[in-house]
């Protein structure tokens, strides 16, 4: 299943579509310590962390919500979804700020969460985004399609031993190893060509598109949501879409750290360039 909607329009919560709006590139590219509140990352994708995610994604709770959620366009009915977990949690890396801004050592990508494949009865397919936050292991978002596994399983056979990582304000999807970077997208292969590039002249890359957006520069308090200033019309247009997954992901924890992940690995660019459908929880 193709989960590249990029036409599709995002689907906010009521509660996080004005934030959404408002979030600016420092969301995506800060690090956890310059957030308000924590950011709820995995520590690492370790055997424990990992069971962790896959047991958290399988839970009660956690299953009904899905069913609310693949239910929410009538595609199918509550009762019928029967969710179900397939195989185990994968971690999802996003290219680290530490590395635009240069830091000493600092890899390309970073461990954002853990994903958990979910499948519906009559085939839909979501991504849930699982993190350990101040009250433990929680799901913080929920996404349409399989991109995180599709991918995951692309780098794997193109570079085998390299990280997958993901550059959400463009998004586009990588394979690193070594000194290369390799494009796994169409959105890659327009940034990096299709034969990939150095990782020296990828940094370049980056650190000339997001090196004025970090944490405390001007760039990052002009309240500019993804690298762009949404239009008004983009803003009546995901507060509009929300009304429809509110109830789809109602029961899932709150948590102020749960937020800050969500709208700092998506929140601006659900607004700017979506993708995908995807309905953030809250």
């Amino acid at each position: 299943m193709n989960g590249r909607l990029v036409k599709g329009r995002p689907a906010l919560n009521p509660r996080l579509a004005a934030a959404a709006v408002a979030a600016t590139a420092v969301l995506a590219l800060a690090p956890a310590q310059a957030s308000a509140a924590p950011v709820p990352q995995p520590p690492a994708a370790t055997a424990e962390n990992l069971a962790d995610a896959a047991r958290t994604a399988a839970a009660p709770d956690t299953l009904a919500t899905l069913s609310r959620f693949f239910a929410r366009e009538g595609k199918v009915t509550l009762a019928a979804a029967q969710p179900r977990i397939e195989g185990g949690a994968v971690p999802v890396h996003y290219l680290s700020p530490e590395f635009v801004a240069g830091k000493p050592g600092a890899g390309v990508a970073r461990l954002e969460f853990l994903a958990s494949r979910a499948v519906s009865s009559d085939g839909q397919q979501a991504a849930l985004w699982t993190a350990r936050t101040e009250a433990g292991w929680q799901v913080v978002n929920i996404a349409t399609g399989d991109d995180e596994f599709r991918y995951a399983r692309l780098g794997a056979e193109k570079l085998p031993g390299g990280t997958v990582f993901r550059e959400p304000q463009i998004d586009a999807w990588y394979v690193a190893g070594g000194e290369r970077v390799l494009p796994l997208d169409e959105d890659a292969v327009t940034a990096v060509g299709a034969q990939g590039t150095s990782l020296a002249a990828y940094r370049t890359r980056v650190v000339k598109a997001y090196g004025d957006k970090l944490p405390g520069s001007a760039y990052g308090k002009s309240g500019k949501a993804g690298g762009f200033a949404p239009t008004e019309a983009k803003a009546t247009d995901a507060t509009a879409s929300a009304a429809s997954s509110a109830d789809a992901l109602a029961g899932l924890p709150m948590t102020a750290g749960a937020v800050a992940l969500a709208l700092g690995a998506a929140g601006a660019l659900a607004v700017r360039r979506a993708r995908r459908q995807r309905v953030v929880r809250a």
